[in-house]
């Protein structure tokens, strides 16, 4: 069976480094829609309003394949593509830079900083570490090969050209990286380390915590105290396997909270307010891998600091 015909390429660029976005005008066997404005009323009038789709219309806001605003009054045709620009609503700007470690013709190697995350999505679109640096370093195709959480500052590898995405999320799913965290936590001297924490690890969607469970472990991390200094810790943590939270998980279930966690151990009222004077002590501190273009031994070390643990 033949697979879909890939869509044409999109004719609008990059907005503040987010891509238009892409519908394809669905089949219409009852004549339901007799021009273009009938579809995109029924389509988006319950989001935006009939008055903002009219307006957009009016404004050549959506355009088709060949770059041509597209009329109101078009007559419907079934599979057609149309792109145009969303209305970013206002989000709070993340006040700290992005770093970059490297760059080459296939990587970038972000250090990003708490609070922003790392793909548009949901309430964060423009606030986002892709599109920060699609837009100040002109480079349309950038996207990650992997995520880190909002609230965690470092390394994200980041590919310059699409079609390099697979080979270095291959790296990842197969576990071929090693990542190497830094946080800071209370310090237990009963505590026996360096451990090795395994358990099985469950997060719902909707539901902000992850919570541990019975049953066969999906995940693994080496905790290991660097230092202490009075009642807190600076651990290294090692992840074998990559689930939501789990090194803030599996540091919680050993009785040692990282410091400024809004949901470990307990779920704070407004966990997704940004506080950018408490950020989570969490930090990707280490990438190292065997470059799957290149052949290249490859390790990078990010330049941020932990704010808890300064340096003396």
């Amino acid at each position: 069976m033949r697979g879909r015909a890939k869509p044409p390429a999109a004719p609008l660029p990059q907005r503040a480094g987010v891509d238009p976005v892409r519908v394809r005008l669905p089949a219409d066997p009852a004549g339901t829609w007799p021009t273009v404005r009938d579809h995109l009323l029924d389509r988006f009038a319950g989001a935006i309003g009939s008055e903002r789709v009219d307006a957009m219309l009016a404004e050549g806001g959506f355009v088709g394949a060949d770059g041509c605003a597209v009329r109101a009054d078009e007559p419907y045709t079934a599979g057609r593509h149309l792109w145009f620009h969303r209305d970013f609503a206002p989000e709070r700007p993340v006040p700290f830079p992005v770093g970059v470690v490297h760059r080459d013709d296939h990587l970038v190697i972000a250090d990003k900083p708490h609070f922003l995350a790392t793909t548009p999505r949901g309430r964060h679109i423009t606030e986002t570490l892709v599109a920060r640096l699609r837009d100040t370093l002109g480079l349309p195709g950038l996207q990650p090969a992997h995520r880190l959480d909002r609230l965690t500052a470092g390394l994200v590898l980041c590919v310059v050209r699409a079609g390099d995405r697979g080979a270095y999320q291959t790296l990842f799913r197969d576990r071929l990286v090693r990542k190497e965290y830094e946080a800071v936590a209370p310090y237990d001297p009963g505590l026996v380390r360096p451990r090795t924490v395994r358990s099985r690890i469950v997060k719902e969607r909707g539901v902000i915590a992850a919570r541990e469970e019975p049953g066969p472990a999906n995940s693994e991390s080496r905790i290991e105290l660097l230092e202490h200094r009075g009642a807190l810790g600076r651990y290294r943590l090692l992840p074998a396997t990559g689930r939501t939270h789990q090194l803030r998980v599996h540091m919680n279930a050993l009785g040692l909270p990282l410091v400024n966690d809004p949901v470990y151990p307990v779920v704070e009222p407004d966990p997704e307010r940004e506080d950018f004077g408490r950020p989570l002590q969490l930090l990707a501190r280490v990438l190292e891998f065997t470059d799957p273009v290149t052949g290249e031994a490859r390790r990078f070390e990010s330049g941020l600091r932990l704010s808890a643990w300064p340096d003396r």
